[in-house]
């Protein structure tokens, strides 16, 4: 492979006008086909195999007109101090609201409180509830301007309205936190290569792999009916990849460049060798994304390939467009002492890498304990890790979305904020209303129950609704305990009546998906570590050296999900992240966080330890291949890490509190990954080791592929026609 990449780099480089311009006019094709399209995000969750989803869709088809799509609104309203909203003059000013709503456009029903009994006990609140006929994304701004304006009207004559719901919801804009995240990577790039221009590369190559992978996940939005987090979770992990990849083969390039090699020559060689870890790195990254679809929830495995593509894209953008753009700048990307001839002292001094990696091999023991007890102190909180879906309860205090869930449980008890709806299938019964009555009587009699509302039958009688009202909030534990007592009457019911009794409602629906989730989380991991532990074999031709990588990231991930949990569940610096609201963690964490920080904390391992495999191969000792991949690697995986925890950050002033934490989890599990793991533990482990690191079974090493990643076979290639390069090399450098 490294043979290949070579002469992929020198073919770049010399025709950089034309890969430059190929991908110009990529990039000016996804983008006027972004701008002419008009699909919108998809706002549905399809969880196949859940009792919630098969409750749903059978709901959908008995109860005609129904859409469980569709959006819903509550217009949450409050007496004054002192007052009722029961008086005359609000009641009134209610029944115009009510009729104000009736008349809008895509207005399914609307349900006065007086006569859908929507008035709190104690006559202070009541809600109007309105139903849409088109999902939150496809409201137009008319339809959710005239639902503000009722909101005024009610306001107007005296009464508190805030408005709750999924009328309101808006795809998440990016904000300036985003933008500091990508300054302080340029400001990091900057420290890093001491030139402006080699700073500036790896971002501008960055933002077009993003350009073109977003833009096509955009077209193709409403085809495949993705969601609107899609998109935000392609940039974060294209930006993120795509300025570390072009870090790596900047980086290797300028190496070159200072031990003589012309500038066609040290790109080919920088593609050859970094591109070759580009390319492994990418791979497990692709790996840990793509394999989502075990879990079986289309969102997520939607998710998972759209930002998969967006590493394809980093890669080819890495592989291509790098050595291209290095064409035109040259020897430019080295700092102005190097150009000049002045940085042969300062290469001499023992760098900070270099300093680090010698400490860790004197004291690779107490240092190895140290690091592993500190991730294990902060993984304790994973143990307390409870899961669900975010609602309105987790906005901001600011948002009117919040202050009407606030009133709701306020007024009608928390669980009013998540009621459950309970289907029940009599077809097979002989007596239908007498099934209906027994699930009631049921539902009734069970803990946690406020209230169980009468049955709703469809218009051919075989099939009954009921609304039950949890007492507990709906992301509570105590109401995942009452689903699942409901979901256990139901067996009694149907051998009493032959009626079939399913829960489903947005409540069920988050208590499925993080059932789902959790079997799911163990099959997807053993997966990805199994596919990426025979990748990393072939990488590093070594056994234990996977091993080590495996284990080192198991640390990142359980201390990342302690910090989520303390930060996002027990409101620990909720104040300092801009958390407003502690609860569940979002189900889809955990095994997101798995598959990205898989990938990521990878991309160091093969970057750090393939220059020390590198290093031991052309025949220095363990301990000295050690010392060497620090000296050369670990100012630039500092620099990685540095630009992914910002990038990554930079999505924790997201609005939306999916983005928020999972930008908090990566940013975290990152900064714990380079540094705990990848600079401490894995040189300490490699120092215990010893020449046992790189043992590898002589079978394994006959039947797996040696793809040369370290670039020994293209060294001794080169170094046997190196005089016959070099007139060449001159001749096309800058």
């Amino acid at each position: 492979m490294a043979t290949w990449l070579y002469r992929l780099g020198r073919f770049a480089f010399r025709r950089r006008g034309l890969v430059a311009l190929l991908w110009i006019v990529v990039l000016a094709a996804v983008g006027g086909a972004t701008l002419s399209t008009s699909s919108t995000p998809s706002t549905s969750i399809s969880i196949p195999g859940t009792e919630a989803q098969q409750a749903a869709e059978l709901m959908e088809e008995r109860f005609p007109g129904s859409k469980t799509d569709g959006a819903t609104a509550r217009v949450v309203l409050q007496a004054p101090d002192g007052e009722q909203i029961t008086a005359p003059k609000y009641q009134a000013t209610i029944g115009d609201v009510a009729a104000e709503l009736a008349q809008g456009k895509q207005v399914q029903q609307v349900i006065d409180p007086f006569q859908g009994q929507t008035v709190s006990p104690d006559q202070t609140i009541a809600y109007i509830q309105v139903n849409y006929d088109a999902s939150p994304l496809d409201l137009t701004d008319e339809t959710r301007a005239a639902l503000e304006d009722a909101a005024e009207s009610a306001r107007e004559a005296g009464l508190v309205a805030e408005i709750g719901g999924d009328a309101l919801f808006t795809m998440p804009e990016t904000g300036i936190t985003e933008v500091i995240g990508v300054i302080v990577a340029a400001v990091v790039l900057l420290i890093t290569f001491g030139s402006l221009v080699a700073a500036g590369l790896p971002l501008i190559t960055a933002l077009i792999g993003v350009g073109i992978s977003v833009g096509i996940i955009t077209v193709l939005t409403g085809v495949l009916e993705l969601d609107s987090t899609t998109p935000i979770l392609a940039t974060m992990i294209g930006l993120a990849v795509g300025i570390d990849y072009a870090l790596f083969i900047v980086s290797r390039y300028r190496a070159e460049l200072a031990e003589g090699h012309e500038p066609l020559d040290a790109v080919g060689r920088a593609t050859g060798t970094a591109g070759s870890a580009v390319v492994f790195a990418g791979l497990t990254v692709i790996i840990a994304l793509a394999c989502l679809f075990v879990v079986n929830i289309p969102i997520l495995t939607k998710m998972g390939l759209a930002a998969a593509g967006a590493v394809v894209f980093a890669v080819l953008v890495a592989l291509t467009l790098i050595p291209a753009l290095i064409g035109f700048a040259g020897k430019r990307l080295l700092p102005r002492k190097q150009r000049n001839g002045d940085a042969q002292d300062a290469e001499q001094k023992p760098r900070a890498g270099t300093r680090w990696a010698r400490f860790v091999l004197r004291h690779r023991l107490p240092v190895l304990v140290v690091s592993i007890a500190a991730l294990g102190v902060i993984a304790i909180p994973a143990t307390d890790l409870q899961l669900g879906l975010p609602d309105d309860g987790a906005k901001s205090t600011d948002s009117t979305q919040r202050r009407a869930y606030d009133l709701i449980a306020q007024g009608f008890g928390p669980g009013t904020n998540g009621p459950l709806i309970v289907l029940v299938d009599a077809q097979n019964s002989d007596d239908p209303q007498a099934a209906a009555d027994a699930t009631a009587r049921a539902l009734q009699g069970l803990d946690n129950v406020a209230i169980a509302m009468p049955a709703t039958f469809n218009p051919a009688g075989d099939t009954a609704m009921l609304t039950v009202i949890p007492a507990s909030a709906p992301s509570s534990a105590e109401t995942e305990t009452l689903v699942h007592d409901i979901r256990a009457e139901a067996g009694d019911i149907a051998d009493a009546t032959g009626a079939n009794v399913l829960v489903t409602g947005q409540t069920a629906m988050g208590i499925d998906v993080s059932q789902k989730l959790d079997d799911a989380l163990m099959p997807y991991l053993l997966l990805v570590v199994g596919l990426a532990f025979v990748l990393l074999m072939v990488v590093f031709r070594s056994i234990l050296v996977p091993l080590k990588a495996a284990l080192g990231f198991l640390l990142s991930v359980i201390g990342a999900l302690g910090a989520v949990v303390a930060v996002f569940q027990w409101g620990w610096l909720a104040d300092l992240f801009g958390v407003e609201q502690t609860g569940p963690v979002m189900s889809l964490m955990p095994i997101i966080l798995v598959g990205l920080v898989f990938g990521l904390a990878m991309d160091y391992e093969v970057f750090l330890v393939t220059r020390m495999r590198e290093a031991y191969v052309h025949g220095e000792s363990a301990h000295e291949a050690i010392v060497t991949g620090f000296k050369h690697g670990a100012r630039v995986v500092t620099a990685a890490a540095l630009i992914m925890i910002s990038v990554f950050a930079g999505f924790i002033g997201s609005d939306e509190s999916m983005i928020k934490m999972i930008g908090f989890g990566l940013a975290i599990a990152v900064l714990f990954d380079a540094f705990v793991v990848r600079m401490t533990i894995v040189p300490a482990v490699l120092a215990l080791l010893g020449k046992a690191a790189w043992w590898f079974p002589r079978p394994l090493d006959k039947f797996l592929p040696n793809v040369d990643v370290e670039g020994e076979r293209l060294r001794h290639k080169l170094d046997d026609t190196e005089p016959a390069k070099k007139p060449e090399a001159a001749a096309h450098g800058s």
